[in-house]
């Protein structure tokens, strides 16, 4: 099943309720960059659409174009799906909400692949590439021999170790009390 945020999924019951599942009004604390941050998410996740809002029924405009025609948003079938609502028949979807019903509401589409990203290294001559090499020698290295090597102070080899290290480069960064030194940080390979 399609994830929501609380916002998304407050949008999508609102529009639920309303005739054509019309998405507008947003919520009154959405504005601005916000709103349109979150109407594109949806809208590229396939929860909403934007089609020509019909001024005759005075539809709430999202965006005008070029040409003047305004636009609004409607839930999807996808949308409506995600919030555990299924149209009654095709005939009762909104007007532009085209895609195939789902075979089953709590199957998620597959993801488009990622591309493969380059393995993060670190250049050498680095304060961080002094960092690993004192992590990985088999005594490993107490927050106080890092601090003494870079220069850095201790929030910035904790930073470092538990961002730089841990998050972005993936390795595996363990700690153990040892006598006589204090807590010492190794990097298992």
């Amino acid at each position: 099943m399609t994830k929501l945020t609380d916002t998304q999924a407050a949008i999508l019951r609102a529009a639920a309720e309303r005739e054509g599942h019309i998405v507008l009004p947003l919520p009154g604390s959405l504005r601005g960059g916000a709103a349109t941050k979150v109407v594109d998410t949806m809208v590229a996740k396939g929860l909403v659409e934007e089609v020509d809002a019909d001024l005759h029924k005075e539809e709430p405009v999202w965006r005008k174009t070029g040409d003047g025609h305004g636009t609004t948003l409607v839930a999807t079938r996808t949308g409506l799906a995600a919030i555990g609502i299924a149209p009654e028949s095709p005939d009762s979807a909104p007007t532009g909400a085209n895609e195939a019903p789902a075979e089953d509401a709590a199957t998620e589409p597959a993801a488009a692949p990622k591309p493969a990203s380059k393995p993060r290294t670190p250049r050498e001559g680095t304060k961080q590439a002094l960092l690993i090499e004192m992590l990985r020698a088999e005594i490993g290295a107490t927050i106080a021999e890092i601090v003494a090597a870079t220069g850095w102070q201790q929030h910035t080899v904790r930073g470092a170790i538990a961002g730089a290290l841990k998050k972005k480069l993936g390795l595996d960064v363990t700690s153990e009390k040892v006598d006589g030194r204090g807590r010492v940080y190794r990097l298992i390979d």
